[in-house]
């Protein structure tokens, strides 16, 4: 089996000059920014190239793809970990970032959502006191397994999590667990119960428009797609199945997709690609010190033509409304 792990050290040097071709302050003009990176992604060493443009084409059993060992500023060289969001228009492009821009437009479009982060496209991820448990900035409690935006019509293709400062005590880790290799653990009853049956889902906070709880507003099919290699559609905090019969399918998904999750840490220089439509995952909990220099990742939503996540004529850094799944 092919690793999901690409060494990247040895492409510093051409991936520091392509970065230095992309415009210095990216929030000032993003869609000429990511237009820009467009261009230079095409200039990408062969090697990183290739791998993503399998991954996009084909995915993997794990699920995910990462890109280990690129350039990222020293520590001390970093600004502090931001403790506000979103981040200010004039702040300066971290490298990080860059490489983010250039993987992501080899795979698609970056995407804003109206309703989280102020409609923002790249989101600083930092840990906050007394984040709610369903959000990303929750850092003591664990954040629990979900595919990114299940619920919505224009899910994201790919959520890509870049790395410019690790925990202090680096426990904190991203799990992946992967339908293509929890499939087999299913019997053949609870995958034809699943498969195309649509299940009542909540939403996340920021997506319940000012209600405190309005229900299960959406309704989301565990399994879809093609019946030999399904698309996943999974959230444990989320999704609320009614029935027995449902609920029992819905417990057996989930112990196949702990059984087969892979714990990701991630560290400076990493770029994590998650395969949003045949994955969950979540985060461990880790214990910030509020010194300015806490866990930092920066994130961004990536949407391609698979699965009719594209109508056509989209454009990288546009922001898109709220459609719940029905």
């Amino acid at each position: 089996m092919t690793s999901p792990v690409l060494d990247c050290t040895s492409f510093h040097e051409e991936l520091r000059a392509l970065a230095a071709e992309l415009p210095k302050v990216p929030r000032a003009d993003l869609h000429g920014f990511l237009d820009t990176a467009k261009e230079v992604s095409t200039r990408l060493p062969g090697d990183i190239a290739e791998a993503l443009d399998r991954f996009n084409t084909h995915g993997n059993e794990d699920g995910y793809l990462l890109l280990r060992g690129l350039p990222v500023e020293p520590d001390e060289q970093l600004p502090g970990t931001p403790t506000s969001t979103p981040a200010p228009t004039d702040r300066e492009l971290l490298t990080m970032e860059a490489m983010l821009a250039l993987a992501g437009r080899r795979l698609g479009l970056h995407t804003g959502y109206q309703e989280l982060r102020s409609g923002s496209v790249y989101h600083d991820v930092y840990p906050s006191p007394g984040a709610h448990h369903l959000s990303s900035e929750t850092s003591e409690t664990l954040l629990e397994f979900h595919t990114e935006m299940a619920y919505h019509v224009l899910q994201p293709n790919y959520v890509m999590l870049a790395c410019s400062r690790a925990d202090h005590e680096r426990r904190a880790a991203t799990l992946v667990g992967s339908v293509r290799k929890a499939l087999p653990l299913l019997s053949d009853r609870t995958r034809a119960h699943l498969f195309e049956r649509r299940m009542p889902c909540c939403v996340d906070v920021a997506f319940r428009g000012g209600v405190e709880d309005p229900g299960a507003i959406a309704r989301v099919k565990p399994l879809y797609g093609d019946g030999g290699d399904p698309l996943l559609g999974y959230d444990r905090e989320l999704l609320a199945p009614e029935e027995p019969a449902d609920k029992e399918a819905v417990a057996a998904l989930s112990d196949a997709l702990d059984e087969v999750t892979e714990a990701v840490h991630l560290v400076p220089g990493d770029v994590l690609i998650i395969d949003n439509f045949r994955t969950t995952h979540a985060r461990t909990p880790f214990s910030p010190r509020w010194d300015g220099h806490d866990r930092w990742l920066h994130r961004v939503y990536i949407r391609t033509d698979r699965f009719g996540q594209l109508s056509g004529g989209e454009r990288a850094g546009d922001v898109i409304a709220f459609s719940p799944r029905r």
